[in-house]
């Protein structure tokens, strides 16, 4: 047998060892369980491995990569057991490999463990609370029961693949905390003093937010704490001016001379308290920022951080990005992602067209749909899928629906079905928290019928707001307000679940240079890599992304474009 497809289940055991087995496609072992006095040499010993099939990727990949063992692939068990509860309906339920045993059992199921606070700039801030090894008995038995579950879904082989891919998004997680995002702590110090001037003793806030402050307060006529938002509504109130919260668009539309200030206040009083001295000092480490990924962090499939504020890093602190002395960063961000995966996804001829130009998606939609008018067209693109449908954006909407009507028929269907409560899925199967009261049948009828054969062999190819922010407790809250959630959910979700296959196949061209993959959120890329290795870096992310397009959606006409920079700065990528 080829080894690249060969399995082998590993459980970590007592004292550093490990037990292991080599598994048939039916996930039943196909020889003798082994026992190895040590969990690192067991893996190394094994390069031909093609797929490790383990608890936890956070368990153990952090201990390989610090012996320098990089591994192909991997089925994440907890993980998986995730994707099968939300499939089933049943997300929120304790998804631990113990509690997946106890269900098959019909034992009491544990809780989870809760997750540990990250450790700021440790390198072993990835590594899980210390738990109790799971026999290998017990992890083939929760295994085989995930695979005929896997089995049993609407779309056997695509929800396969979702759990190959987010397993291996775990694997990159892993790796990108290791390789740390580069970073220059005296430009950051050198940025801050810039932006905030110098601290006074005893941790006070620096010299420019103490001015602002002083300004906010003189033009009140008495002294008012602008970090405070109830201090300045009643400011306000005070001065005869009603505002409901101090949202820089709120506080915009105010002519009152404490607006200037008061704005300029809040956006320095940010990176102050987000990325300031205290989290230098925490954060960076032997000039590196290493936080902790969380794949599948959001309920739609995006990534969150544990901690340091890795996805909101401010355009102005990326000057302390800087790649290291003949190195580069390859910064890429993917073409109007959510479009494009909305064609896929729909099977709308017109905007699969639209969507198969490798240039400015919205470009050519407004010549095809809004007389040449872009913002016409963007705007009402992203109204179907935001849910915008009221105003010009209902305008815009009957638009789009008389020329590209199966695409808007596709997210209509998705809120409609979330106003009722029932579940929708991405293209592969990651499936929307269930409202609270809904039937156990009760599923979403996206249409399906121009999906394309489950392709066997993808499940060996390692590949803020809206529904990101949504939670299980709100589904019920308000239908309409659920219903918008759906109609982004089954579109961000796909485009997530598009993102981990390429991050996937990028880590696969990857793997034979000394580039490293440092950064990912939503729809942006950051290779860093030496500086003779950056053509092929940018051509290898381009092509990552038209492979994930393939095994995704399958074959369509719809590309996805990256628009990429080479850099030594972060900043200057955009």
């Amino acid at each position: 047998m080829d080894e690249r497809w060969s399995r082998w289940a590993l459980a970590a055991a007592e004292g550093g060892g490990a037990r292991l087995a080599p598994l048939g496609p039916d996930g039943l072992p196909t020889g003798p369980l082994v026992t190895e006095p040590d969990l690192i040499e067991a893996v190394r010993s094994r390069p031909g491995v093609g797929r490790w099939v383990w608890r936890s990727t956070a368990e153990i990949h952090p201990r390989l990569l610090a012996a320098g063992i990089r591994v192909e692939r991997c089925y994440d068990i907890e993980v998986a057991e995730q994707l099968l509860l939300g499939h089933e309906g049943r997300l929120g339920e304790p998804r631990s490999a113990a509690a997946a045993l106890a269900r098959l059992h019909r034992s009491p199921v544990p809780s989870d463990p809760p997750q540990r606070a990250a450790e700021p700039g440790a390198q072993s801030s990835l590594f899980e609370p210390e738990r109790a090894p799971l026999p290998l008995e017990s992890l083939l038995e929760v295994y085989g029961e995930q695979l005929r579950r896997h089995d049993a879904a609407e779309h056997p082989g695509r929800l396969r693949l979702l759990t190959a891919a987010e397993s291996a998004g775990m694997l990159v997680a892993a790796e990108m905390h290791r390789s740390g995002l580069p970073w220059r702590a005296d430009v950051h110090r050198r940025v801050l003093e810039e932006l905030l001037g110098e601290r006074y003793a005893g941790g006070g806030e620096p010299r420019r937010l103490a001015e602002l402050a002083d300004e906010v307060s003189a033009a009140f006529g008495r002294r008012v704490r602008p970090e405070l938002p109830a201090d300045v509504i009643k400011a306000f109130a005070q001065a005869g001016v009603k505002v409901r919260s101090t949202r820089r668009w709120e506080l915009e539309e105010i002519d009152h001379p404490a607006v200037p200030p008061l704005l300029e206040y809040k956006k320095l009083y940010r990176i102050w308290v987000a990325h300031g001295w205290g989290w230098l000092q925490d954060w960076v480490r032997d000039g590196r920022f290493r936080p902790e990924y969380l794949p599948g962090g959001t309920v739609s499939g995006r990534w969150t951080t544990n901690g340091g504020g890795a996805l909101q890093i401010p355009k102005v602190i990326r000057r302390a990005v800087v790649a290291d002395e003949g190195w580069r960063l390859v910064v890429a961000d993917a073409d109007q992602m959510e479009p494009r995966v909305l064609a896929a996804i729909s099977r709308d001829p017109g905007l699969m067209d639209v969507a198969g130009h490798g240039g400015d998606l919205y470009s050519v939609l407004s010549d095809r749909a809004f007389s040449g008018d872009r913002d016409h067209a963007k705007l009402a693109l992203l109204g179907a899928i935001y849910g915008q449908t009221s105003g010009d954006g209902l305008k815009n909407l009957a638009a789009l629906r008389r020329r590209f009507p199966a695409a808007v028929a596709y997210v209509d269907e998705a809120a409609r079905a979330g106003e009722e409560g029932r579940l929708v899925r991405t293209w592969l199967g990651r499936t929307s928290p269930r409202a609270e009261g809904a039937g156990d049948d009760d599923e979403a009828g996206i249409p399906q019928e121009a999906a394309p054969q489950d392709m066997g062999v993808g499940t060996d190819v390692d590949g803020g707001s809206g529904a990101s922010g949504f939670t299980p407790g709100y589904a019920s809250s308000n239908a309409r307000a659920r219903g918008r959630f759906t109609r982004n959910f089954v579109v961000q979700g796909s485009a997530a679940d598009w993102a981990l296959l390429m991050l996937a196949a990028l880590r696969q061209a990857l793997a034979g240079m000394r580039a490293e993959l440092v950064f990912f959120q939503h729809d942006e890329v950051m290779v860093h890599c030496p500086a003779d290795e950056a053509d092929a870096v940018v051509k290898a992310i381009g092509e990552a992304g038209e492979t994930a397009g393939a095994i995704v959606f399958g074959r369509t006409p719809v590309r996805f474009p990256f628009t990429t920079a080479v850099v030594e700065c972060y900043a200057d990528a955009k």
